[in-house]
């Protein structure tokens, strides 16, 4: 018997057929709203994740100078900084103390004039200062060539290398005209992306005595990066905090925490797409509207039919299941259209956006797909519900003489 009625609902959505396609409209613009949305928002974070992974078990220290400090890529006074901006020698045996077993590491930094061959034109790129003996600690992984073990060598990251065709053996000249001597590329730093500690990707690396010789920078420091192998950041952030900023109304130093920065950015980002996907909701909503005032024209419409079937012994839950049925059609065509459209949608958006769609088959982006088609088929038949219960609760007399 169910199948009557099954064929009954698509034969009435055929006869409809237009206002039944714009109720699909509806559905699949909201599914391609929340899934699509869904998607970005999921990738971004994979993106951040992704790139910022290998920061996470790291503390900075900078110099306090009234506004928090902190932040990504470090510090950037170099030889032009005031000293007290500045973290000194002193400061980093303390933190070097209380951090033990784990690694502190001073960087200087400075902004620099340089040329990549002969004949080519001056950069401005980042120059970090870096001891030779903890340089694998901050830079763990190389794209290619070896650590610089001598003052007349560097590293390069990833970014410098590619945009100014530089390989491992190539020499940059330090200094407008090269005042500052030349320095061989020994290896390329591995990309990083986005850092808290220091941002590699299109500066050049040397060795903290080649820093301190050629800028005179000696027992003054940029930052400090702590490398957490033993215990959790929050707590070697709080012993750095309580050994160098023991006078509250002084305070000398400031502490990031790149876990817990992490964390709130992950919070942000996932706050972002939840937003956005309730803007899609919305509009899901005005589409399970739109449902619900066809589902009505249809019971109108089809009075004397139901009528009909009652005086001839059709249930009430027949009569009901045959408008569900339909509002359920409706639902399910538009929601897996919607589908289908969403990750087309997410896919071109990530492309555009991110640069990249290698997040966009993963668990997470694809449940917001799903999680947009099953709202479409919710919001289908929850708004089909009231219609096919008028429907089945007509007076069968009433149905019959009305006209």
């Amino acid at each position: 018997m169910s199948t009557i009625f099954w064929e009954i609902s698509k034969r009435n959505i055929r006869i409809h057929m237009l206002r039944s396609s714009l109720a699909m409209l509806g559905i699949i613009i909201g599914v391609v709203a929340i899934a699509s949305m869904g998607i970005l928002g999921n990738s971004m974070t994979q993106e951040i994740s992704s790139s910022l992974s290998s920061v996470g078990d790291s503390v900075i220290v900078t110099p306090y100078s009234g506004g928090g400090g902190g932040g990504f890529g470090g510090g950037g006074g170099g030889s032009g900084s005031s000293a007290n901006l500045m973290l000194t020698d002193q400061d980093y045996q303390q933190i070097k103390r209380a951090v033990a077993p784990n690694v502190a590491i001073p960087v200087h930094s400075t902004s620099e004039h340089m040329k990549v061959g002969v004949g080519s034109d001056d950069i401005v790129a980042t120059i970090y200062g870096l001891p030779t003996d903890k340089v694998k600690n901050l830079l763990p992984d190389l794209q290619s060539g070896d650590y610089n073990n001598g003052n007349s060598g560097c590293l390069v990251g990833s970014t410098f290398a590619t945009d100014h065709n530089v390989k491992v053996g190539s020499r940059i000249s330090i200094g407008t005209d090269g005042q500052y001597g030349t320095l061989r590329v020994t290896g390329i730093i591995a990309e990083r992306g986005m850092s808290f500690d220091i941002s590699t990707d299109s500066a050049v690396v040397v060795t903290q005595d080649w820093f301190e010789n050629t800028y005179n920078d000696k027992d003054e420091y940029d930052e400090v990066v702590v490398k957490v192998t033993s215990g959790d950041t929050a707590s070697v952030k709080t012993i750095i905090e309580k050994q160098l900023n023991r006078n509250t109304k002084e305070k000398t130093v400031s502490v990031t925490d790149s876990k817990a920065t992490l964390a709130t950015i992950y919070s942000t980002f996932s706050t972002v797409t939840t937003f956005v996907s309730a803007i899609g909701g919305i509009s899901m909503i005005v589409a399970g509207v739109s449902i619900f005032n066809i589902m009505m024209m249809s019971v109108n419409e089809r009075i004397k039919e139901i009528g009909i079937m009652r005086s001839i012994g059709t249930q009430k839950k027949e009569v009901m299941s045959m408008f569900i049925y339909e509002a359920a059609i409706i639902g399910v065509i538009g929601s897996l259209i919607g589908g289908v459209l969403s990750v087309i949608g997410g896919y071109a958006i990530s492309a555009l956006m991110l640069g990249t769609t290698k997040y966009l088959f993963t668990v997470a982006s694809m449940m917001s797909v799903v999680e947009g088609v099953s709202f479409g088929n919710l919001i289908c038949i929850a708004c089909g519900m009231y219609p096919a219960w008028q429907a089945a609760n007509l007076n069968p007399i009433d149905a019959l003489r009305h006209e």
